[in-house]
């Protein structure tokens, strides 16, 4: 018999009771490192006090308003945003999939409201992932996502990541622009280029195409910088957000220069809860922190700490790591073929640690953006031992 919760989800047997910083207790009272932080949504962790008392202040006053009239909330984070970014306005939607929804249809407006209906195409590429409603389902790609949900929206074209020859190859008369993510995360944690994102960028202006940027992951400070393409010192044309944005609060945005936002006119988009009062203030409140001066340099500086603990890891564990990726705190460890990431995952579990398994065989590491070096030791630590957890008694004798 089927549960009443749908299972839509293959969900490990962990009930979570409470949360503070990066740890997490179950109703047993186990305890837990957060090294997926909500797949990189807890951006602040858990508990945090700054954001738990927004919320709560703002949901004593007015939990829901239409956007039938104003919402300061939703003003002022919308300025701050505008402020912290390339763009000139912002639209609030409640997810990242929501968030690539808009971005596709402000694309595809943009052309016909400048005369070309036709260009309505986006250049996608292998291993993305833009979300599971329809549109973004098609712009990611996946055929074992898209299986059984009948034929894929239309226009989208995918080519290799990190392949110039082949996103030039597929422009044609019908091209809009071309959407990327600049790490991969659900795709393996593969960050783009710099190069690379800068080349799309001359390409796009070279052709009269939209750069769109699907920051849902690597954004609002996962990298080191507010925003993740800012180290190609590029700007896009487009660009969604979602998970860190609210904390945790369901929250979602499309950021958007002028050129592309003026024609997204009252009555060519809406979400009755995008932008609301509630999880406005908890943007606001995340914006708060994460403005503030010395916390993205700090961010940088913990990251760059994990990574060369990973480093060693990886040195110290050849027969279950192969490679260290990622950029900022999205980080993944590729393991040996012979290793399943499931397994290593399973594993990490054991020792108390929470990651997120990913594509290509990879162990994804998104932890939220205020843990310490003391944390990432820790987190190194308990790797060490699900590593041992994979690893033959001879080999392990062999390493020591």
């Amino acid at each position: 018999m089927i549960p009443a919760l749908m299972p839509t989800y293959n969900r490990a047997d962990l009930a979570f009771e409470r949360g503070e910083g990066a740890r997490l207790w179950t109703e047993d009272g186990r305890r837990f490192l957060d090294f997926g932080a909500g797949i990189a949504t807890s951006s602040l962790g858990h508990g945090h006090q700054h954001l738990t008392r927004m919320i709560a202040e703002q949901a004593g006053k007015i939990i829901h308003a239409s956007n039938l009239y104003r919402i300061p909330q939703a003003e002022k984070l919308a300025q701050r945003h505008v402020e912290n970014s390339f763009a000139d306005s912002v639209f609030f939607c409640n997810s990242g999939a929501e968030a690539n929804e808009g971005m596709i249809k402000a694309v595809r407006k943009y052309h016909a409201e400048n005369g070309h209906p036709e260009r309505y195409r986006l250049i996608c590429f292998d291993g993305a992932f833009h979300g599971r409603t329809m549109a973004a389902l098609a712009a990611t790609g996946n055929e074992k996502y898209l299986a059984g949900f009948g034929p894929p929206v239309e226009g989208f074209d995918h080519v290799p990541f990190d392949n110039m020859n082949a996103v030039r190859d597929a422009i044609g008369p019908n091209t809009a622009g071309v959407m990327i993510e600049p790490v991969q995360g659900e795709g393996g944690v593969r960050p783009a280029p710099l190069r690379f994102l800068r080349e799309l960028r001359a390409m796009c202006d070279e052709y009269g195409l939209l750069l769109a940027m699907d920051e849902v992951q690597t954004g609002m400070g996962r990298s080191g910088k507010m925003w993740a393409h800012q180290w190609a010192g590029i700007e896009p044309d487009v660009m969604s957000s979602a998970k860190g944005i609210g904390g945790g609060f369901p929250l979602g945005g499309i950021f958007a220069k002028e050129h592309v936002a003026k024609h997204l006119k009252a009555g060519t988009h809406g979400s009755t809860y995008g932008g609301g009062p509630l999880a406005c203030a908890a943007g606001n409140a995340v914006m708060d922190v994460v403005s503030a001066p010395g916390f993205l340099d700090r961010v940088d500086q913990v990251a760059r700490h994990l990574w060369r603990g990973l480093l060693a890891l990886a040195a110290k564990h050849p027969t279950v790591i192969e490679d260290v990726r990622g950029a900022g705190l999205l980080l993944g460890l590729k393991l040996r073929p012979e290793v399943n990431n499931g397994e290593m995952q399973n594993a990490a579990v054991a020792e108390g640690l929470l990651t997120v398994a990913a594509g290509m065989n990879v162990l994804r590491l998104a932890p939220p953006l205020i843990i310490t070096e003391a944390d990432a030791d820790e987190a190194v630590a308990l790797l060490d031992r699900a590593c041992q957890r994979l690893t033959p008694a001879g080999t392990q004798a062999a390493a020591q």
